[in-house]
């Protein structure tokens, strides 16, 4: 196989090479029955434009009986179209844009065109604004993004639609929980590399300063601004000279450029938005965002590939790419148009971009509608009166003293942290602007009822499960949703956990731990039960391959107490006292059980309780593995063989060879 660019059939690196000539020259130089040995077929990539020109011609010329088959990862412009389809023949396979949504391959597109120079004309109107963009959230969401944005009314009391357009995009870093959480990032398109400067120097005045750069073709030089003092203030020249300059800092541009790139691909949370006018639009290379912001005059292939930057897969969170025109580049402000398919994308037949945008706000009421369908879905088998208890015997155990049943149970938990995860999101997307959407008073009400619920759901399922290792119950992203649009009260319940399992609560606390758990389980003796129960016994099982023999012991200690307490032969102060300190004892095995002093430390203790408590076999086998183990050794078939003998010459027996060799590999020490 052979690559080349097509360039290289031009005779020159330029495109324009002379062609003719070239094609001339090398006839000349080959004999005149020459042809190329072999079936050869030519793929030829990106094969529109200058694939169907001249250039194209010239490789017809050379490889006169090849097969020549073009492929392409945008539509055809209907200019191109006909060229290429004459050059190349019929389509072999099309794969449109619904069919790699359809597939997962990439994400879909929502759509939405701002109006922002209907804003702001009087203090009512900045005010009403406000509200209107925050209407979803709760008092005291809204009052701390009041507080933080002291300066947004002076800001969008100015005329200055750039000063508009920076105030709407800050107050979606504050809302859009990939934006907040530091998941996403954003590219704002901007008309000029001027503009693109004054966009950033209103940034840099706000909390974006040093998490925002420009990347443009620019390369600030002394020769810029050569002759233009004016002696009545800055040109646009020396403003644009002295804006982009003051950002790279000293830096070279082009190295100041990777580095801001490398920054927002890598860490999106120290890199949140990029002001671009033509430079990472295009190319496979270019690198992803979440949100797409433009204010610039766009069409077609141009636009089509912009707006590819955001439909990228990353991460569960990232469900949707958003386009936000500020342009109105198809004209659905003047029209209320949903299909858009005309204005800016008039140069594609229409059938080679149906459905690639989709209105905003038609689909969020779709995705929120379906989102709770489906939660309700998973939740219709919990019995009646699908209490907290209910809902815990469903997800977790009906019979905690059932060992298999926490495992079994737990792709259904899974699910409902993956679906109730959807729904958050989902609702926050439509949170404001639910009567736009279409719901009434009460179906808005009613919905924001059914979140909360299926949110407090998936909290006491989370920690009664054992579940329990995200900050504060809920990775951050989750975390913004819960506190700006549900609820504010709960984050106090929450944060008494200090960022701890229950486990870990309960062995620093004692039978205190009960206070901080949720209102909902707090107040049902039984789920306050059940909860500890599940939480020890997913600790035993698993610790159980770090020390078989010793969590054996607790399991069968829990389901002692578990009988006891069905059978109401331990009243409930009792019963809590016991079971935390069974859960001490599963968590702190070296502070509840009497060890020898040279059984010292978790891997020797493991090997002691597995070897029948034969101190000195213990150590010496903890000291051949200490000798010969390698680096990375679990990985290596060649080194556990050679643990796996040093244990052999300590113990005889194949088959307690086999249990204390995979204990050796579940050891963290080893």
């Amino acid at each position: 196989m052979l690559c080349s660019l097509i360039h290289k059939f031009g005779g020159k690196e330029e495109a324009d090479g002379d062609v003719s000539g070239f094609i001339e020259e090398m006839s000349q130089a080959l004999p005149k029955d020459f042809h190329a040995k072999g079936d050869l077929y030519v793929f030829v990539d990106e094969c529109h434009r200058s694939q169907s020109g001249d250039l194209h011609k010239a490789m017809k010329a050379i490889l006169p009986n090849a097969m020549f088959i073009g492929f392409t990862g945008t539509p055809l412009l209907k200019e191109d179209k006909r060229t290429s389809l004459e050059v190349f023949g019929p389509y072999i396979h099309t794969y449109k844009f619904n069919e790699a949504v359809a597939d997962g391959v990439v994400l879909d597109l929502r759509y939405e065109a701002r109006d922002i120079d209907q804003n702001i004309t009087s203090q009512d109107k900045i005010n009403k604004w406000f509200e209107i963009k925050t209407q979803g959230l709760n008092d005291l969401a809204k009052a701390q993004l009041k507080a933080r944005w002291g300066t947004m009314q002076k800001v969008m009391s100015s005329q200055s639609r750039l000063e508009k357009i920076v105030a709407d995009i800050l107050l979606d870093m504050e809302l859009r929980d990939r934006l907040k959480s530091g998941h996403g990032n954003a590219m704002l398109v901007s008309s000029s590399i001027y503009q693109a400067c004054k966009f950033y120097e209103l940034f840099d005045k706000t909390d974006l300063a040093g998490k925002c750069a420009i990347v443009t073709s620019y390369k600030p030089t002394a020769s810029d601004i050569k002759g233009e003092e004016s002696g009545e203030g800055l040109t646009e020249r020396l403003r644009q000279y002295e804006i982009y300059t003051k950002m790279l800092g000293g830096q070279d541009a082009e190295a100041f450029e990777k580095q801001a790139k490398k920054k927002f691909i890598d860490e999106p949370g120290q890199m949140k938005l990029l002001i671009v006018v033509d430079k990472l639009l295009t190319g496979f290379d270019a690198p992803s965002a979440t949100y797409l912001y433009i204010d610039k005059k766009m069409q077609d292939h141009g636009l089509f590939q912009a707006i590819c930057r955001v439909n990228r897969l990353d991460g569960d969170d990232k469900e949707y790419g958003y386009i936000i025109d500020y342009k109105d580049l198809f004209k659905s402000l003047e029209t209320s148009i949903e299909d858009y398919t005309t204005e800016a994308f008039d140069g594609y037949d229409k059938e080679d971009v149906a459905g690639l945008l989709t209105d905003r706000l038609k689909m969020a009421r779709d995705r929120l509608d379906d989102a709770l369908e489906a939660v309700r879905a998973l939740c219709e088998p919990v019995e009646t009166p699908r209490d907290t208890h209910a809902y815990l015997q469903f997800f977790c155990a009906k019979d905690t003293s059932d060992k298999g049943a926490l495992k079994e149970n737990e792709p259904k938990r899974l699910a409902l942290y993956r679906l109730v995860a959807s729904l958050l999101r989902a609702y926050a997307e439509t949170a404001n602007e639910m009567g736009e959407a279409g719901y009434s008073d009460s179906e808005t009400a009613a919905i924001k009822v059914d979140v909360d619920h299926f949110e407090k759901v998936r909290n006491e399922v989370k920690l009664a499960s054992g579940d329990y290792i995200d900050l504060k119950m809920y990775e951050p992203a989750m975390r913004h949703l819960i506190d700006t649009y549900i609820r504010a009260e709960e984050s106090e319940i929450i944060s008494n956990f200090d960022d701890m399992s229950l486990i870990q609560l309960i062995v620093e606390r004692g039978v205190e731990a009960v206070d901080a758990l949720p209102s909902g389980i707090r107040k049902n003796k039984e789920a306050v039960a059940e909860t500890i129960e599940n939480n020890v016994r997913k600790l035993i099982i698993d610790e159980t391959p770090i020390n078989p023999k010793y969590y054996e012991k607790m399991s069968d200690l829990l389901d002692a107490l578990i009988m006891q307490r069905r059978t109401e032969a331990i009243d409930y102060e009792a019963y809590l006292a016991k079971i935390v300190e069974l859960a001490k004892q599963a968590k702190r095995p070296e502070t509840t059980t009497s060890y020898p002093a040279s059984v010292n430390s978790p891997a020797k203790r493991a090997l002691y309780d597995n070897l029948s408590e034969d101190e000195n076999l213990a150590v010496a086998v903890d000291a051949a593995i200490r000798a010969t183990k390698k680096d990375a050794w679990r990985d290596n078939q060649v080194k556990k063989k050679e643990v796996r003998n040093a244990i052999k010459k300590h113990i005889a027996d194949p088959t307690l060879l086999d249990v204390i060799f995979d204990l050796a590999r579940n050891q963290h020490e080893y």
